[in-house]
């Protein structure tokens, strides 16, 4: 007869309470952290070099196209699974912008020459380029010395209406830097927007239902082997309400205090009275947010890594319904991705780390959760 240890008895109890726990637990959902809400993997292209601009096609999210540094245009139409070469026949290999027209994909706009640097040692470019064929073929458009193009920007419903934020060579005092518009496909442009010879355009934003509101950052700027000299007078914000014939520099109520330093822009896609600022300032603060269309600001975040290593950083992005009314996205230096939420406040920051710089934040269009 098989005699049963109480001890026996107690410890199958122990081990059949643990394995319930167990169950129970693993079963209970576990509450994702901000940091999982963006999950990155690598898709390309391989350049050689990095990737310093990126546009989506709106309603298809299999097709992106890519702009590195010194490496052309790239485009997939398989979601990033094989990346095809579209810019080697051109003079240019700085890609600084691209801009797929909303209103139809099939016109793509390319500014060269990369506007996200620190020193005068990397490629120039050479212009503005336009393809009418999904990127098959492409045209010259004008604006030859701009050096350094970072944003463009094309009216939601007007393909041949585009805006061209241009930083300039950077290299001394020059007078095409500025924000410049055409009407009629790029056949003629117009400089509408001029702070001085030092001073070029680093960030540009559209309200995305109203394209006759404009938002500008202009940075005072020069850029040599030996070093970048960044900020003064010449830096500020700007805004249009009448599609950039005049604009209103935005000083006091809220503002930094001058000098400060490169200046990014954007309008929030669901609300456009509430408009951001990334500014590069000393001691004063990083991001600034308005609620009444420019008329008073406030400083909502502090966080210095916002604003490291300004000239290739700097980069700010209102995504359209992504979590919330109030979320923002910024690049920031030491290879991070902040997602601030809650209006931008400090408190509701949350910092991913990604392998690998991160300089250019656009939206990916066809999709709401997709950042890319």
């Amino acid at each position: 007869m098989r005699v049963t240890s109480p001890w026996s008895k107690v410890a199958f109890l122990i081990w059949s309470l643990a394995n319930c726990s167990a169950l129970s637990h693993a079963q209970r959902p576990v509450p994702q952290r901000d940091e999982e809400t963006f999950r990155f993997r690598f898709v390309g292209p391989r350049a050689g070099n990095r990737v310093a601009s990126i546009a989506g096609v709106p309603g298809d999210p299999s097709i992106y196209y890519a702009g590195a540094a010194s490496g052309g245009v790239w485009k997939t139409t398989d979601g990033g699974n094989r990346w095809e070469p579209m810019f080697d026949k051109e003079p240019a290999a700085a890609i600084g912008a691209i801009a797929v027209a909303p209103s139809d994909p099939s016109i793509i706009w390319v500014g060269t020459g990369e506007a996200w640097a620190i020193r005068d040692s990397d490629v120039m470019g050479n212009g503005v380029y336009l393809s009418t064929d999904s990127g098959k073929t492409w045209n010259h458009v004008g604006l030859d010395e701009t050096g350094r193009i970072g944003k463009i920007l094309v009216d939601p419903k007007n393909p041949d209406a585009v805006l061209v934020c241009a930083l300039g060579r950077a290299t001394g005092p020059q007078q095409e830097r500025g924000v410049y518009r055409t009407t009629d496909r790029g056949q003629h442009w117009e400089r509408i927007l001029f702070a001085d010879e030092n001073t070029g355009c680093s960030g540009l934003a559209m309200d995305p239902h109203n394209s006759r509101i404009l938002l500008a950052g202009m940075w005072q700027l020069e850029m040599h082997t030996w070093g970048e000299f960044s900020g003064g007078p010449g830096s500020a914000v700007y805004v249009s309400k009448d599609g950039g014939t005049k604009w209103t520099k935005l000083e006091g109520h809220g503002l930094p205090k001058a000098p400060i330093g490169k200046i990014d822009v954007a309008i929030a896609p669901t609300n456009s009275e509430r408009l951001f600022a990334l500014i590069q300032t000393k001691e004063q603060g990083s991001l600034w947010r308005s609620d009444d269309g420019g008329e008073h600001w406030q400083a909502v975040n502090f966080q210095r890594q916002l604003i490291g290593r300004a000239g290739y950083y700097i980069r700010i992005a209102s995504p359209p319904e992504m979590t919330t009314k109030s979320t923002s996205l910024t690049a920031a230096s030491s290879n991070r991705w902040t997602v601030a939420k809650r209006s931008g406040k400090c408190r509701g920051a949350a910092t991913i780390t990604i392998s690998g710089l991160i300089r250019s934040i656009p939206i990916a269009l066809s999709s709401p959760t997709t950042a890319v």
